[in-house]
């Protein structure tokens, strides 16, 4: 059987797919050639807006449309974030939330021999779940490579969906992050991009824990590393030791993407 990937949102997203995709590849399944005519169509969903949703739900009406009799999956922030809203999924036959993506194989292989839809979200990631540690070999780039180290959020900022699209934080392992590095840079990639939910609060759901700073360093010292760069920051999580290596070490690239979320106090305060 073949298969197609839609995916929508952030970098980490598209992490999730290529993972995904190479273990869709590793148990047998073929890269469709045709997006609009694949067996099995797996839609990575986005929540961020509510334009976000209406654009999963087109493009999920348009893969039903044109494909009557594939397989649509969904998976995602969309029904990890609103799992009582079963009319979101009414046009896919398998539905899995953002902490079972390890389930997408053998929920294929369930839903071929049932032929019964099959959902399968935790409502409420709790903090108990563990990282889910995937792993990549490219991401569309030929020397840039993605690595994530975080997912979750703890912050719950008024105005944002996605603590409960991602539950809440939770942090990749730094032997993980260096076994990963080792690897694409032994398949030929020369700069690492580390990317995550809540970048900048890697490793601080445990008082003991690593930080970003360890993080960066562990990739540091895999040889062969040419160039480092960090995913989006909040300004209040650069830690000057963060700094000071960004100044001594010129693989690690002068470049902090700081988002301004707003020049008001009570702006802030009312956005949590």
């Amino acid at each position: 059987m073949n298969f197609n990937i839609i995916t929508l949102g952030c970098k980490v997203n598209q992490y999730e797919s290529q993972a995904m995709r190479e273990d869709m590849l590793k148990n047998g399944f073929l890269l469709s050639d045709d997006r609009d005519r694949a067996d099995i169509t797996i839609v990575n969903s986005c929540t961020v807006t509510s334009v976000s949703d209406a654009k999963n739900r087109k493009i999920l009406n348009r893969v039903r449309r044109e494909n009557p009799d594939g397989i649509v999956i969904l998976t995602g922030c969309m029904p990890q974030a609103f799992p009582e809203e079963s009319e979101n999924f009414s046009n896919c036959d398998i539905v899995l939330g953002n902490a079972k993506r390890a389930e997408l194989v053998p929920s294929i292989y369930k839903f071929l021999e049932e032929k019964q839809k099959f959902v399968h979200i935790t409502e409420h990631i709790g903090k108990g779940e563990k990282y889910e540690n995937l792993s990549v070999s490219s991401l569309g780039e030929h020397t840039r490579a993605f690595i994530k180290i975080e997912d979750g959020c703890n912050r719950f900022c008024s105005y944002c969906i996605i603590p409960y699209a991602r539950g809440p934080l939770r942090s990749r392992s730094l032997e993980s992050i260096r076994t990963e590095t080792q690897r694409l840079i032994s398949a030929g990639f020369k700069e690492i991009v580390l990317i995550g939910i809540h970048l900048g609060c890697y490793g601080k759901e445990n008082p003991d824990g690593p930080t970003l700073y360890d993080a960066v360093k562990t990739v540091l010292d895999v040889p062969g590393v040419q160039r480092l760069r960090l995913g989006s920051l909040e300004s209040v999580e650069v830690e000057p030791r963060l700094l000071t290596l960004m100044q001594e070490d010129a693989r690690f690239c002068r470049h902090l993407h700081l988002p301004l979320q707003s020049g008001c106090d009570k702006t802030l305060q009312a956005m949590h």
